[in-house]
């Protein structure tokens, strides 16, 4: 038979610190002994009273420490034996250790090749801090407004926000009447609301996308340069992505025909192409109709930015020309506020019990009472009202904006012409890195964005973009002077010679 040893030989008892959860503390030490091998499989622990006099505590706590330990199966015990250290457990326990003050580098780590797939996705998806540049930030004191905090109250208040159980993926019916009344109206989008899925914003709408209508090596035709958040859902599916160069018409879509004509989907963002700025041209919107109903394929039409066009109209959706062979990604995260996230899908009818199948898998659904308050303010006028409001003051940030840059920018910097979004496109002179100078800018507390990284042909054109919504004017115009100082020394150090 073992012998019970006493606590004084068990060094990790000894350190057990006696000041709170002291029963949850016992417990850690006896698992850190287990697992140093200062206590072996088989070998018997102090009797509860012993213990509880050598620690100062109530045996009571060690009672519960021995319990808990006994149901993960650390410890057994048996009537006239004690309690023992679980047989069952390996001598060969790995060693613990204490946490090294410095982590390790990360290549000395043996990362799964998905998982550093993804690291590389979340930083290039990491949001910049909202300082001024930063594109997706939205003008402050305007979104939620008071009647959205009038609303979300009066949701609060009855029975919409009560807690209960899980609900239709699709999301909440009211919401899905509301946004599809919207659309029809302002976009031309022709739907019903059962072809609405809610989603939790466009990039999911995204994802959503392909796991419903690709498989894996499935050719597509993506935009060159395209939105760093679309290429990662398609690296991450694996699907063979066809990059199309994009010119002052929008995606060329005769390159498409040549590279891939039986590419299974495109992915567009027809209304404001992103980061460039311009509209997918009629003569290409129709040619690409035209290429999905011959080979059967799908067009994914990100509408980006499209409710904010200051000059004249905003753009009819592609979904309205061919509602079969068009799934329409919208978001409510730039017009109102980015944490809100609440987007949607409309589907061609065929499709959407699948889309909801895929909310499903993800996230179920988003939160209900979100969607209540979103679909009393769109049924009752305000999201219209925001919608007039946000134009005209992101029309005037962007005059002024581009009234700055046109007084400060050094030689071979221009602006691209576009007359809508909530950011403007800085071309800068081939030779220049975007890249070092956007990280530059960042030391300096100003976030802009490099494009280069967007493309897929080399070499690559650099530029920066710059988001003008949630910042006034006096803050705008202090940037544009710190920016116009980093753009000289940039192109001063790349200039022949130095």
């Amino acid at each position: 038979m073992s012998k019970r040893r006493s606590i004084i030989e068990i060094p990790s008892l000894n350190a057990i610190d006696r000041t709170a959860n002291i029963s949850r503390r016992l417990a850690e030490a006896l698992r850190t002994a287990i697992a140093r091998g200062e206590l072996r499989p088989g070998e018997r622990l102090p009797s509860t009273r012993t213990l509880a006099a050598s620690l100062r505590i109530a045996r009571g706590t060690v009672v519960e420490a021995f319990d808990q330990l006994t149901a993960e199966g650390y410890l057994e015990a048996r009537v006239g034996a004690g309690t023992r250290v679980a047989a069952a457990l390996t001598e060969a326990a790995p060693p613990l250790h204490a946490t090294p003050a410095v982590p390790p580098a990360e290549d000395a780590i043996d990362l799964p090749a998905p998982a550093a797939r993804l690291i590389s996705m979340a930083r290039t998806l990491s949001p910049h801090p909202p300082v001024p540049f930063a594109i997706a930030v939205p003008a402050s004191g305007i979104a939620p407004d008071d009647n959205w905090r009038r609303l979300g109250n009066r949701v609060r208040a009855s029975k919409q926000a009560a807690p209960s159980g899980y609900h239709d993926p699709m999301g909440v019916m009211e919401l899905r009447i509301a946004i599809a009344d919207h659309v029809r109206r302002a976009r031309a989008v022709q739907c019903e609301p059962e072809q609405v899925i809610i989603t939790s914003g466009t990039q999911q709408g995204l994802y959503m996308a392909g796991r419903v209508m690709l498989s894996r090596d499935d050719p597509v035709w993506a935009e060159d340069p395209a939105y760093p958040g679309l290429t990662a859902v398609l690296d991450d599916l694996g699907v063979r992505t066809h990059r199309l160069p994009v010119d002052a018409q929008g995606m060329n879509v005769e390159r498409g025909l040549e590279l891939c004509p039986a590419a299974r989907a495109a992915f567009v963002t027809p209304s404001h192409q992103y980061p460039i700025g311009m509209p997918l041209s009629m003569a290409r919107r129709n040619a690409l109709i035209a290429w999905a109903d011959k080979n059967r394929a799908w067009i994914v039409e990100d509408d980006y930015d499209s409710e904010l066009r200051y000059a004249g109209h905003p753009f009819p959706s592609m979904q309205g020309l061919r509602p079969s062979r068009v799934i329409y990604l919208g978001t409510f995260s730039k017009v109102l506020f980015p944490s809100l996230r609440l987007g949607y899908v409309i589907a061609p009818l065929p499709l959407a019990e699948a889309f909801a199948g895929a909310r499903a898998i993800l996230d179920r659904h988003s939160p209900i009472s979100e969607q209540h308050v979103l679909a009393a303010y769109i049924r009752e006028g305000y999201f219209e009202a925001h919608l007039r409001r946000i134009r005209g003051l992101y029309a005037e940030r962007r005059a002024i904006l581009l009234a700055a840059l046109e007084r400060a920018l050094p030689q071979g910097c221009h602006v691209q012409p576009s007359d809508q979004g909530m950011h403007i496109l800085l071309w800068l002179p081939q030779e220049a890195d975007d890249v070092r100078l956007a990280a530059n800018a960042l030391s300096a507390g100003l976030a802009v964005r490099a494009i280069s990284p967007m493309y897929a042909a080399q070499p690559a054109r650099p530029g920066l973009m710059l988001g003008f919504g949630g910042f006034p004017p006096e803050q705008l115009q202090a940037a544009v002077s710190e920016l116009a100082r980093l753009l000289r020394v940039c192109i001063a150090q790349t200039a022949p010679g130095a």
